[in-house]
């Protein structure tokens, strides 16, 4: 059985079977622990009954007034345990704890390859927010998608009404 627990600093010495996959983004571990002491809440494990981590997720709240909103900074689950929900249950996880935070919205990045990852938000219930063009780092960079999803608190629903025109990453806020 699954196990969905609090990510702890250990967990940086075990992740590497996750993190090895080229749709992964990968951030140096003052990155991490940065995470992890200011949004614990957050940043969450699956691990398998043998101990391994099956996959993560990893967030945080930010934003002023009706800009307050949870952010998915990376979801990823072990190509081993693809296809079993994981990434579902993680994102609803992080989807509650956004709720109890009174956000308006969830968001994400994800690069426009990403046609997999796209589909399973979609299906999540997020929409394609906008476009941020050359956001990932590359040869060449590639563009985002800037995908959303309304909390409970947004009733009018206005934090997810798709802008028309793609935006630079300096102008993302």
């Amino acid at each position: 059985m699954t196990t969905i627990r609090p990510f702890t600093c250990e967990d940086m010495l075990y992740f590497n079977n996750v993190n090895l996959d080229p749709l992964t983004e990968t951030y140096g571990l003052s990155f991490y622990t940065q995470y992890l002491a200011h949004w614990p809440e957050y940043f969450q494990v699956a691990e398998s009954p043998s101990g391994e981590i099956m996959g993560y997720i990893m967030g945080k709240a930010e934003g002023h007034g009706e800009n307050w909103h949870g952010h998915v900074t990376a979801l990823t689950v072990s190509p081993d345990y693809r296809r079993l929900g994981l990434a579902a249950t993680l994102m609803n996880i992080l989807e509650e704890v956004s709720e109890k935070k009174k956000a308006y919205f969830v968001d994400l990045f994800v690069r426009v390859s990403n046609k997999v990852a796209i589909n399973m938000y979609k299906n999540l219930g997020y929409i394609v927010y906008r476009t941020v063009l050359e956001y990932y780092s590359g040869d060449p960079d590639e563009d985002a998608y800037d995908m959303r999803k309304a909390c409970s608190r947004d009733i009018s629903k206005k934090s997810v009404i798709p802008l028309a025109h793609p935006v630079r990453p300096e102008d993302v806020d």
